[in-house]
């Protein structure tokens, strides 16, 4: 009774809670504002690459888009190589013949030498050279229609000159057109353009204005592959980046494979050259399913609509990619936070400072030494089987593309299983490859062997030191930067490979040798292999060391957060110097 009273005679104020009761509405509102800050997205980290977070370092989306860019490499190897095709070595007598109808004398004083290129005068007895020919052949070929034979077939190398100047160019100018223009879109000019000077080199009629389109045709087929480059260089990262760089020229082999059927359905250069310039249209629709660099249009995002780009880009990636759980809450905001730190990235080094730290010196010149000899050979010795006979220029050919796979596979073999040594065994195996070579001039005056088992041993010797410059080359456009910071990787690369393009300039006039013996011609490749290897050889990947870094936590909210097992630790790279080793 005397509680009741009491309860009566408080009115309406209410009862004072218990401890308990308190204690409990404490620990309760303490845990909803701990699920409260739990659902709340985090801050959006700068440092953090949302892109390569949200579709990954690799899935179907980077392979789509890597194999659509890999196709542009076929036309590129056509067009380098369709030399062998377009102008095959002719027959003197059987196929060509000195017409002397063009001297104002009697033809019964003149005799013409065995090889029809001297034109004899009987009555003086001096020689010249014969300037006018006729040609007796089902197919009408590049020689024929600009009489580059006897001496005048060192114009063969010429023409083939202009096209690797093309190569020189195209690399720097795409290169440069991307400071300002997307690699997608300096992809698409490339290709439209290849288009249109392909036909035009097919048919020109007038040897210099052929030489001159066969060299723009190059620079637009260099545009095209150093934009593809960079683009699924962008979308890719880690050991899928470093293997698509490798396994970019085995769609190069496969265009060399290609090309020897592709050729056989034409009878004449002219429509060759539209054969292989025609199959690029593919590769403009193709462009449909082609992603732009989302990093680059980051970098030069002007509006909010560059963005909003991006952001499709990306979601379309991690969508096919079967990772759109990846994005998170605040992905916009994130996307403008990388956004700006791209743009306010540091300039990169000058390129004295490439020269700079220990073993930089070493290492700058033997990168630059290596990628020119291994440049000069691939071209060079793929060229060169046309000194083994027309007549095994299909199966030659085949054999220097399976060659080239061989040795691009090796490459990746190499970067995966043999990381810190796979300079020196990419450099062993060439100068092993290359003293092979070199044996060709145990059986070269060999004149009573069977031609068929000639022609195999040839090729044989060739093959292997083909895939041993397959493989270092292959590794070094795709692992050389290792050799340099991050700041250095871009200017380093530029460099070695344009010297390597400038020394590539001289690779078709090594074919010139064959007229002295084609062992000479062989073995000037294979010394290049032996001085390859040494080079690279002096490569070596400097090591990192990690050390952990614990994030702090603000704030902990219950007892398993606490735990050391739940700590967030990520490993990053200390600074070290690029060059120890």
């Amino acid at each position: 009774m005397v509680n009741q009273a009491s309860a009566v005679q408080g009115g309406g104020r209410s009862p004072a809670p218990s401890p308990q009761l308190s204690l409990r509405n404490v620990v309760h509102s303490s845990q909803r504002m701990g699920s409260i800050r739990r659902s709340a997205p985090p801050p959006a980290d700068p440092s953090v690459d949302v892109i390569g977070d949200v579709v990954g370092n690799f899935g179907i989306w980077q392979l789509r888009t890597i194999l659509i860019i890999f196709l542009c490499k076929i036309p590129a190897a056509w067009f380098m190589a369709c030399i062998i095709f377009t102008a095959p070595e002719l027959y003197p007598r059987t196929e060509f013949s000195c017409d002397t109808s063009y001297l104002n004398s009697s033809p019964g004083n003149y005799s013409v030498s065995e090889n029809q290129c001297y034109v004899m005068d009987e009555s003086s007895n001096s020689s010249s050279e014969c300037q006018q020919f006729k040609y007796v052949s089902s197919f009408d070929s590049l020689i024929m229609q600009f009489n580059l034979v006897c001496l005048r077939d060192i114009f063969i190398a010429w023409t083939q000159y202009w096209h690797l100047f093309g190569v020189l160019v195209g690399g720097v100018v795409g290169t440069k057109m991307m400071l300002g223009v997307s690699p997608r879109s300096t992809y698409c000019v490339g290709a439209i353009a290849q288009i249109l000077c392909g036909v035009v080199t097919g048919y020109a009629r007038d040897f210099s204005l052929h030489c001159a389109f066969r060299c723009l045709s190059a620079v637009c087929c260099a545009i095209m592959f150093t934009a593809g480059q960079a683009i699924y260089s962008d979308i890719t990262a880690g050991i899928h980046r470093i293997g698509a760089i490798i396994l970019y020229d085995t769609f190069w082999s496969v265009g060399v494979i290609l090309l020897p059927s592709l050729s056989s359905f034409f009878n004449s250069w002219s429509l060759i050259y539209v054969g292989i310039t025609f199959p690029t249209v593919m590769l403009i629709v193709l462009l449909y399913w082609t992603p732009d660099s989302p990093r680059w249009l980051l970098r030069h995002a002007a509006n909010r609509h560059d963005i909003d780009n991006v952001e499709q880009i990306v979601r379309e990636g991690a969508e096919i990619n079967d990772r759109s759980f990846k994005i998170p809450p605040d992905f916009r905001l994130q996307l403008e936070l990388l956004s700006e730190k791209l743009k306010t990235q540091p300039a990169p080094a000058p390129w004295t400072q490439l020269w700079q730290g220990k073993r930089a010196k070493t290492h700058m010149v033997a990168a630059h030494l290596a990628l020119a000899f291994f440049v000069i050979n691939f071209m060079g010795m793929l060229l060169n089987i046309r000194s083994f006979g027309r007549d095994y220029l299909v199966p030659n050919t085949i054999a220097m593309g399976f060659s080239e796979i061989i040795g691009c596979f090796l490459a990746l073999h190499f970067a995966l299983k043999h990381n810190k040594w796979k300079w020196q065994w990419a450099g062993t195996f060439n100068i092993l490859a290359g003293m092979l070579g070199c044996l060709g001039w145990l059986f070269t005056g060999a004149d009573s062997m069977n031609a068929e088992l000639k022609v195999s041993l040839w090729m044989i010797i060739a093959t292997i030191p083909k895939a041993g410059v397959s493989c270092a080359q292959s590794m070094l456009l795709a692992c050389m930067n290792e050799l340099v910071p991050a700041n250095k990787k871009q200017l380093f690369v530029f460099s070695v490979v344009t010297w390597a393009r400038v020394w590539l300039l001289s690779a078709p006039f090594f074919n010139v040798l064959k007229r002295i013996d084609t062992a000479l011609s062989l073995t000037s490749y294979c010394v290049f292999s032996i001085l390859g290897g040494i080079c690279t050889c002096l490569l070596l990947t400097p090591r990192t060391s990690t050390v952990p870094v614990v994030v702090p936590q603000l704030e902990q909210q219950d007892k398993k957060e606490q735990s050391p097992l739940h700590t967030p630790v990520w490993t990053i790279e200390s600074d070290v110097h690029n060059t120890r080793l």
